[in-house]
């Protein structure tokens, strides 16, 4: 019998920890890129915060700080405009969490049909709070290409 309840405890403490995982601000963030990668525009703007803040480095036509989730995707979208449809995500690599800030160093790809080209390393920080991403700041590791890319 007392086996059987180490067991039970072992089961329910294992499934208590497991669900803690899922809404770890990491795990938040990994499910925004998956949403990302995979074009699940609901799922990707369920895990946006309806008052997000994002903070888009450069002086560009996306660059500046978006105040809400509308923004965030009208960004977006410009951004797929922009880049004729080819930005992609090319590596995301969590560097840290710390509470519910999480470190991101991201590798963004992109060719325009003139030949314009966009290959940049961010960093980005995501802060997580209730299982939404509240705030973002990019720094970008070129911000001269890309507001060559992005333009006026």
């Amino acid at each position: 019998m007392k086996n059987l309840i180490f067991i039970l405890v072992m089961i329910i403490s294992s499934s208590t920890h497991a669900q803690s995982i899922a809404t770890a601000p990491e795990s938040v963030v990994n499910q925004f890129f998956d949403a990302y990668k995979n074009r699940q525009h609901e799922q990707l703007e369920s895990l946006l915060h309806p008052d997000v803040i994002w903070i888009q480095p450069g002086n560009n036509r996306i660059a500046g700080v978006k105040k809400s989730r509308v923004e965030v995707l009208a960004m977006g979208k410009s951004m797929a405009e922009l880049s004729a449809k080819t930005i992609k995500l090319a590596e995301l690599k969590i560097l840290d969490a710390n509470g519910n800030s999480v470190a991101c160093l991201l590798r963004w790809k992109a060719t325009q049909p003139g030949g314009n080209t966009l290959d940049v390393e961010n960093v980005d920080i995501y802060t997580v709070e209730n299982n939404k991403i509240v705030s973002v700041k990019v720094y970008s590791a070129n911000i001269e290409m890309e507001d060559k890319f992005w333009g006026k």
